[in-house]
């Protein structure tokens, strides 16, 4: 064989083998672009060069027309949409913050598709309707309205009006909450001030009739004091009178058994009452007082 014929071999050897790898290669490209798996979170939409052909909401292994149709995966689960707070008027004319959200499901994959296209469109749209309904609806009550028992039926009044828009996007909303009403700053001051009048001026008023009371029961104190002091002198005027009079008629009778000894004895507590307990001497002078118990004193130059 010469050079020439074993150059055309490896040629169409070449070219063989360049052709069974494109073809596999194509082959594993149909393979892989004609099946796609649905998650059991997931629902899918088939689309054919945009226009959606066929909505699968069972999970697995599903076949599509590879190079021609896509598949787009929507969330089956419960999702969330939280809009941005906004400020509203109440109808007191008090403003406040609002900031609600809502939980919903994707039941109409097709209709979801076609209208939002995605959930982030569908939030910046939805989170519009769910504060327009929002501030409709409060617009109508007060702050004390939306503070009270009575924020059910505003709740429910809220989630009437948003629920008529869930057909339009394809979904189902399973709840709707106000997850905080904050008020504004120069509200929240307001608000702040007056409480603390209103505080400041019962405490004025607690003072004030604590300290009428705290009079009273000083006047009704000293009243009491002014009679038990009255009644106490009074009951000791007596005892002391009749003690008087019981120490006289003792005396009397003392004096009556021996009343020479009588005498002496009060001469001695006279001379005591006199003179004390002093270390003075003392001269009698005949004729005295106490001559009588002491006898005559000689008085010597």
């Amino acid at each position: 064989m010469n050079l020439k014929s074993q150059e055309t071999i490896n040629m169409r050897f070449s070219a063989r083998n360049l052709l069974i790898v494109l073809v596999l290669f194509i082959l594993f490209l149909t393979f892989t672009g004609a099946f796609f798996i649905v998650n059991e979170t997931k629902q899918a939409l088939v689309l054919q060069f945009g226009d959606p052909r066929k909505v699968v909401t069972k999970p697995g292994l599903q076949f599509k027309i590879p190079f021609i149709q896509d598949a787009v995966f929507l969330d089956s689960r419960l999702l969330n949409l939280d809009p941005q707070p906004e400020e509203m008027i109440l109808s007191d004319q008090k403003r406040i913050i609002v900031d609600s959200f809502a939980r919903y499901n994707i039941v109409d994959p097709l209709k979801f598709y076609q209208t939002v296209r995605n959930e982030t469109t569908f939030s910046d749209r939805f989170g519009r309707i769910i504060n327009a309904a929002v501030r409709g609806v409060i617009a109508q009550y007060s702050l004390t309205s939306l503070l009270s028992d009575e924020r059910i039926n505003i709740m429910n009044e809220i989630e009437k009006q948003i629920k008529v828009n869930e057909n339009s996007f394809g979904v189902k909303i399973v709840d709707i909450r106000i997850g905080r009403t904050d008020l504004t700053e120069q509200v929240s001051n307001n608000v702040y001030q007056r409480m603390r009048s209103e505080r400041e001026k019962e405490a004025n008023l607690l003072r004030a009739e604590g300290e009428e009371l705290s009079k009273e029961i000083v006047a009704s104190a000293d009243r009491q004091q002014t009679v038990i002091l009255a009644e106490a002198e009074r009951t000791s005027s007596i005892l002391r009178g009749e003690g008087d009079a019981a120490k006289n008629r003792i005396l009397g009778d003392a004096y009556s058994l021996d009343e020479e000894f009588f005498d002496f004895l009060r001469t001695m507590q006279a001379c005591k009452d006199t003179f004390g307990d002093t270390e003075m001497s003392m001269v009698i002078a005949p004729g005295e007082v106490c001559e009588k118990f002491f006898g005559e004193i000689d008085i010597q130059n």
